[in-house]
């Protein structure tokens, strides 16, 4: 992979699953487990690949939502299988009575390796796997080995996630987006206590090599069927937002995070009309009708949430009272957000109110950062 220095030549990424010296001689006749997905590769050739023609014992795989070849849409059921290729057994670990891994489970693995691409935001639930396999690991005596990735929004910004509001799409107080890689991210969710009973779990975490905070990542596999592309991955810290309204954000279309969009909305411009498309949307929001809304796939992305189009597309909806859903305390962590669009605060004056917040939460993570910031 290849990430861009300003002003410098490009120079190349090793992410974790590639820097074999660091971590085979520990994976010698151990059992191993690997949490994985179809981001886990490395130039084109999947980890599960790579660890057995290396000789590495797998014993099992364990997959997240949207499944270990990545192409379940979300929310959707993932059901155990077997790796085509390698004959593995692929045991799902998502729904809401399989979100942690069992005693069962581990019981034939000695250690268990993380490596899926994480998008560097509260809501996007890998984190949230990340935390039950820990506590899994915790449990049940097994070390964990995370192999980094790195973070495409690597900054640090939105309202802390108040307990309240806890939930598989924000377990943790952290903002939404945490500007930290799923390798930082594992060593605080340690280093602050927040397993049961402040358990630790045994981890080590392969690290980057030429990574900082402040890079321009493209992600050489889409992490999710409907973050089909950079763009989108970079729109997604504030259009997720829209999760949380009546307003499609171009799920059921090729565009999904890029497109925005309502059946009331008669003066925008835009128009498109929400299907259902295989491997990517299935029932999406809105399906069938014909929404009017705004285009932002040629807009810039911004390195910060940007508030702009939600409170642009509150102030136009018709029916106020039935623009925002219950789905937006969950998302932005906390109750006043929609409350402080609701009363016609300012973009500036609602990133106001997370300063205090995000300063308690950047001295927090200057503790656990691997990689210059």
């Amino acid at each position: 992979m290849l990430i861009s220095f300003t002003g410098c030549a490009q120079s190349k990424l090793f992410v974790g699953a590639e820097r074999t010296d660091l971590y085979l001689s520990k994976l010698k006749n151990k059992r191993v487990a690997l949490f994985a997905n179809n981001t886990s590769a490395v130039n084109g050739v999947h980890l599960v690949d790579i660890l057995v023609g290396k000789k590495v014992n797998v014993v099992k795989i364990m997959s997240p939502e949207h499944g270990f070849r990545g192409d379940v849409p979300d929310g959707d059921d993932v059901g155990d299988s077997v790796d085509g290729k390698t004959g593995i057994k692929i045991i799902s670990i998502y729904g809401d009575k399989n979100k942690k891994p069992t005693a069962e489970h581990l019981a034939d693995v000695d250690v268990v390796i993380f490596d899926i691409q994480d998008v560097g935001c509260r809501f996007y639930t890998y984190i949230s796997s990340l935390h039950y396999l820990m506590e899994a690991c915790a449990e049940n005596k097994k070390k964990l080995i995370v192999f980094d990735r790195a973070n495409p929004n690597g900054f640090v910004d939105g309202p802390i996630l108040q307990a309240e509001n806890k939930s598989f799409v924000g377990m943790h107080p952290v903002p939404i987006a945490h500007g930290m890689t799923i390798g930082e991210y594992a060593k605080m969710i340690n280093g602050e206590g927040w397993l049961p009973n402040g358990d630790k779990c045994e981890l080590e975490v392969i690290p980057l090599k030429n990574y900082t905070h402040h890079d321009s990542v493209s992600l050489p596999i889409k992490p999710s069927p409907n973050l089909p592309n950079d763009h989108a991955i970079r729109m997604y810290p504030s259009i997720c937002l829209f999760e949380g309204t009546a307003l499609s954000l171009g799920r059921g279309t090729y565009s999904p995070f890029e497109v925005l969009g309502h059946p009331d909305l008669k003066n925008q411009p835009f128009e498109f009309t929400p299907v259902s498309i295989p491997n990517m949307s299935a029932k999406p929001k809105l399906e069938g009708q014909l929404c009017h809304g705004i285009d932002l796939r040629h807009v810039k992305p911004e390195r910060r949430i940007s508030l702009k189009y939600l409170i642009e597309m509150y102030n136009e909806f018709p029916d106020k009272e039935k623009f925002f859903i219950a789905y937006i305390d969950k998302l932005s962590g906390t109750k006043e957000f929609k409350e402080q669009i609701k009363r016609g605060m300012t973009e500036d004056e609602i990133r106001a109110s997370w300063k205090e917040g995000l300063d308690k939460y950047k001295e927090t993570r200057k503790k656990y950062l691997m990689y210059p910031d």
